[in-house]
């Protein structure tokens, strides 16, 4: 039985640990993904704010060697649900069971004046360039937008702005800089009350500004404005933008899409299209896009896909649980811990904010990727 995935993120990455650390060389997993390298989601705030260099953060598949696993760099250009057939610049490759896990594709261009008067912060190479844009910024009035809905890693502007107010007093600019944040929802974090407190609480005490329940439209070069969904428009010296996020062009073009999302089921992640399976951000499960909701998804296709190789009854179903680490800067991360349950709404745990959890946070990192990268299959595959 082959089984086919698409994208070599976090759902990608831990649905073919688990087969392989499971079946070994007996499975015929066919891993593909365009890139060269992983890099975490918060590895990027780490390189744009001078915390880490590039090359530390990058995890090169070429180094991705588990038994049963074959990956291939390649581009994926049409996908045949029903056939379940892929077709990339490498070739065409037949699935008996299809997972599509290739994410969010993010178009600043999408924005107008952004790609011309600002900078985005969610792509790697958009967040490495920063890395020189910020250390010859002077000082002023810097905004953290949210240009559209919904958006990877809800944390990660409020982060943003935290660290740099942090990256900015470290450089004796920060009494001359002004900084905003501009948020569609009306609490930073709308599934942990508590969390949002947290942060709204830092803001106050670090002087920076909030605007709720806002988008921002467009940019105006010319005059260095931000205009905002309500029509409002607020000056800026540097412009830090969270790109419009859609499912990837051919994901669309393949049929699976409905209200520009693959849709699935929310317990077993299975789409419309008989052993095919779709995991992460791609999805309109009814969780945040965040690396660590796609990894839980994946383990609960791991499993039904292991079930239906031993022959057994497919039980394992998803839970909707998560937890995101949130930086506040000052070497101190907080943590949420959340469940998405239809039909509920969501309160998550929140943990304060301290120097212990953001040990908990490296090691977070590390685990994975020791998990995924190393071919030894005694390093198992628990949560």
């Amino acid at each position: 039985m082959r089984i086919v995935v698409l994208g070599a993120g976090f759902g990608g990455l831990e649905l073919t640990s688990r087969l392989s650390a499971e079946f070994g060389d007996a499975a015929d997993v066919v891993l593909i993904d365009k890139s060269e390298q992983f890099v975490f989601g918060f590895s990027k705030l780490e390189v744009m704010f001078g915390r880490a260099l590039p090359a530390a953060v990058q995890h090169s598949y070429r180094n991705l060697v588990k038994p049963g696993v074959k990956f291939v760099q390649a581009t994926v250009q049409s996908i045949d649900p029903v056939a379940k057939r892929v077709e990339t610049d490498a070739g065409t490759f037949d699935a008996d069971i299809l997972v599509v896990a290739l994410g969010a594709d993010l178009h600043p261009d999408a924005t107008p004046g952004l790609l011309e008067g600002g900078y985005e912060f969610y792509t790697v190479p958009g967040a490495f360039a920063l890395r020189e844009v910020l250390a010859g910024f002077g000082g002023g009035r810097v905004i953290v937008g949210v240009t559209s809905t919904p958006f990877k890693c809800p944390p990660a502007p409020s982060e943003t702005a935290l660290l740099m107010d942090e990256y900015l007093t470290a450089r004796g600019l920060r009494s001359s800089s002004q900084i905003s944040l501009v948020m569609p929802l009306g609490v930073p974090i709308p599934p942990s009350r508590a969390a949002s407190a947290a942060l709204l609480a830092a803001f106050a005490e670090r002087g920076i500004e909030w605007h709720a329940s806002r988008l921002v439209t467009s940019l105006d070069p010319g005059r260095k404005l931000a205009i905002f969904s309500d029509g409002s428009e607020l000056p800026y010296d540097l412009f830090l933008g969270v790109p419009v996020h859609r499912a990837p062009a051919v994901v669309e073009q393949s049929g699976m899409t409905v209200d520009g999302w693959i849709p699935v089921d929310r317990l077993t992640l299975e789409t419309a299209f008989p052993g095919v399976y779709a995991v992460g951000d791609v999805t309109s499960v009814g969780t945040p896009k965040a690396g660590v909701f796609a990894e839980g998804q994946a383990a609960v296709v791991a499993e039904r896909i292991s079930a239906i190789i031993r022959g057994t009854a497919e039980s394992e179903e998803y839970g909707g649980r998560g937890s995101c680490y949130v930086e506040f800067g000052q070497g101190r991360v907080g943590r949420v811990d959340v469940t998405f349950v239809a039909g509920k709404t969501p309160d998550g745990d929140f943990e304060v904010p301290s120097r212990a959890l953001a040990a908990d946070k490296v090691e977070f990192g590390t685990s994975r990727i020791q998990r995924w990268f190393d071919p030894s299959p005694a390093l198992g595959v628990s949560n």
